[in-house]
């Protein structure tokens, strides 16, 4: 897991200000479906509603407080193997890595892919997964096998 992982997942805003999230540089090529997505992203995700990030970008969206954080255009995790065990959440296939206070999961099936940091206060995490995939589904693309 990587450093602007944990920041993402640890690092948050009081009540509706913003939350701070570690900068990190995306994936080349994906600044286009990343846009797309945050366009199509839903206003409350396991009924957290969403909220502004500092730095703003479309790369990263975040719910809630203690924030669910999605980043977009991130590399697999050093975790992913071809024959790993995937947790399928309505159509997309998520590789969780646990982390400290919560689980990050990857969303590895799809060209471009996108993290979400849930913190442990939510449960169950397939809520917040369920909430997301439809415009992840809508906005990206599947791997071809």
């Amino acid at each position: 897991m990587s450093a602007a992982g944990v920041g993402a997942l640890l690092v948050g805003g009081c009540g509706f200000s913003a939350v701070e999230v570690a900068p990190f540089d995306p994936e080349p090529g994906t600044s286009q479906a990343c846009a797309a997505l945050s366009e199509a992203l839903p206003d409350v995700v396991s009924d957290a509603v969403r909220r502004d990030t500092e730095p703003a970008t479309p790369y990263v969206a975040a719910w809630g407080d203690p924030a669910v954080v999605l980043r977009c255009g991130v590399p697999l995790p050093g975790e992913y193997r071809p024959d790993a065990q995937l947790f399928d959440v309505d159509g997309v296939g998520w590789l969780p890595v646990d982390g400290e206070g919560g689980t990050f999961f990857t969303a590895v099936d799809r060209q471009v892919h996108v993290e979400v940091a849930v913190p442990d206060d939510y449960a169950p995490e397939a809520d917040a997964l369920a909430d997301l995939a439809p415009a992840i589904l809508d906005t990206l693309p599947g791997r071809n096998p």
